[in-house]
């Protein structure tokens, strides 16, 4: 960090496993970074004594704003944004971890109108998206035609609700629990399908109705979460040829955990780069 510059306040919203990394990271190497800890929220207070200083710990949400946080990180839940996003905004960039939130039009609206407004960012970090920067290149250019994204989990991994959640409990076959549009999926799935809202976000141009979605209980996984991307771009007029990716990421993760540990490099990552980039939503 340069002698004369201002360390960058971070928030973290959330202290499972995710906010008790990014935490300490923070607090371990952000000198270096040119970052410092705001503050820490977590619904259950009693989750962070002995673990965040009793003057980092925040109360209440509604105090966000008397920290004086540059960056907010929330990595809990898709009702913060719901809830709150809106008005973090008017105050700091704002990082969300849960972009399924963003299923919900009116809380995507709400939330880019407000990073407009104030002239602050709205980050989504890629996750365990592998290739959003080519995604959102193609989406820019008009060339993403189609994109699909299937999730590939052990049922303990698995935080499904409404109907899904019955149709997750079964744990004896390979089973594929969702197959569709993206916006329909999230609000079953908040937890688990992150990585397919974020790349809703990048594929604007398809958006949550048009980016497809597949959702696989695979009891033979209890050591890996496994991503496949299908993107289908133009087809070449001369030899009727059409341009295809397919990756396939296989992201170690213990048994039953919701995130899979290489997606923990790629947040602190993301916060690395969420920098202040204007009001407008970024891709980090």
């Amino acid at each position: 960090m340069a002698g004369d510059s201002k360390p960058r306040r971070v928030g973290i919203i959330g202290f499972g496993h995710l906010g008790q990394y990014l935490t300490a990271r923070i607090e371990e190497e952000g000198c270096r970074h040119g970052l410092e800890l705001a503050f820490v929220w977590n619904r259950s207070r009693d989750k962070m004594e002995g673990r965040v200083r009793r003057e980092q710990q925040l109360p209440s949400l509604s105090d966000v704003v008397h920290r004086r946080a540059d960056l907010v990180v929330e990595v809990a839940h898709p009702h913060i944004a719901k809830e709150h996003g809106a008005e973090i905004l008017k105050h700091a960039d704002f990082m969300v971890g849960s972009p399924t939130a963003f299923a919900d039009p009116e809380v995507e609206a709400a939330c880019r109108e407000a990073a407009r407004r104030h002239g602050h960012t709205l980050y989504v970090p890629s996750g365990a998206l592998w290739g959003a920067a080519d995604i959102q290149r193609m989406a820019d250019s008009g060339a993403l035609q189609a994109l699909k994204v299937t999730m590939s989990k052990h049922p303990d991994s698995f935080r499904l609700e409404g109907a899904l959640g019955a149709q997750g409990e079964s744990r004896g076959e390979r089973a594929v629990l969702y197959e569709g549009p993206v916006r329909g999926l999230c609000p079953l799935a908040p937890n688990n399908v992150n990585t397919m809202a974020a790349a809703a976000m990048a594929a604007h141009n398809l958006g949550f109705d048009r980016v497809q979605g597949c959702l696989v209980s695979d009891p033979s996984l209890s050591d890996w979460h496994v991503v496949e991307v299908e993107v289908r771009g133009p087809v070449d007029e001369a030899s009727g040829h059409g341009f295809t990716v397919r990756t396939t990421r296989r992201n170690p993760a213990t048994p039953g955990a919701v995130t899979g540990s290489a997606t923990y490099a790629s947040f602190w990552s993301s916060l690395l780069n969420c920098k202040g980039h204007g009001g407008k939503l970024f891709l980090c």
